[in-house]
């Protein structure tokens, strides 16, 4: 009965010390998997390296990328911000038809570069969908002319220079054209030709840092 002195006390067994860190290595070895999984095929976090996207990022800020929506067949969608991976060109500025583009260490061709280097770079940029397969783009004061007509573009800046007026290219097949918000200041397809679908990594969704910044896109 309760409180009886002769009635002997039952402790719960203890475990061994070898099984219970072998249970915590196992417990921690699982969820470093998942949260490594997680972030290779879902959700992903990346800088902000320069003001290409300025006003709407800043450098230095860290967004949040969907890598997961673009891998089970959901394609970029004009005005989608994205992170990918650029030609090999935008790193030794080329075109891949030489000539092409605004301007690179020669005559200025009065139209975007229409086709990239064959090789990507080993980097990735972050720049918004602006023209889709097949779509005509153009640039006047540095807003996108979309199949004939002014793409609405609240969020970007107007600009002049060589790169801010470009006559018609046409987006080839399976690409898509990619242009920094800050259209002065922004090194995109203008100069080295669309993005292939293979080489978008994903769409950012939220920036998380610094904690002002904090919120969707």
């Amino acid at each position: 009965m309760p409180g009886d002195p002769d009635r002997p006390v039952t402790r719960p067994a203890r475990r061994p010390p070898l099984r219970s860190a072998v249970e915590l290595v196992l417990t921690v070895a699982v969820a470093l998997f998942f949260a490594l999984t997680i972030q290779a095929l879902a959700v992903k976090p990346y800088r902000i390296p320069s003001a290409s996207m300025y006003p709407t990022l800043h450098e230095g800020q860290r967004i949040l990328v969907d890598r997961f929506s673009h891998r089970i067949g959901g394609d970029p969608a004009i005005g989608d911000v994205t992170v990918f991976t650029p030609p090999a060109g935008a790193v030794v500025d080329a075109c891949g038809i030489p000539g092409e583009g605004p301007f690179y260490d020669g005559a200025e061709s009065g139209r975007p570069c229409s086709r990239p280097t064959p090789r990507r770079a080993d980097t990735t940029f972050v720049k918004r969908v602006v023209g889709l397969p097949g779509d005509t783009i153009a640039v006047r004061h540095g807003h996108v002319i979309r199949n004939g007509r002014p793409a609405r573009e609240p969020f970007a800046s107007s600009c002049s220079g060589p790169a801010c007026d470009l006559g018609a290219v046409r987006v080839p097949p399976g690409s898509y054209f990619l242009m920094g918000d800050n259209r002065g200041n922004s090194d995109d397809s203008r100069y080295w030709g669309p993005v292939p679908r293979s080489w978008i990594i994903g769409k950012a969704f939220a920036t998380y840092w610094p904690p002002k910044q904090v919120g969707g896109l």
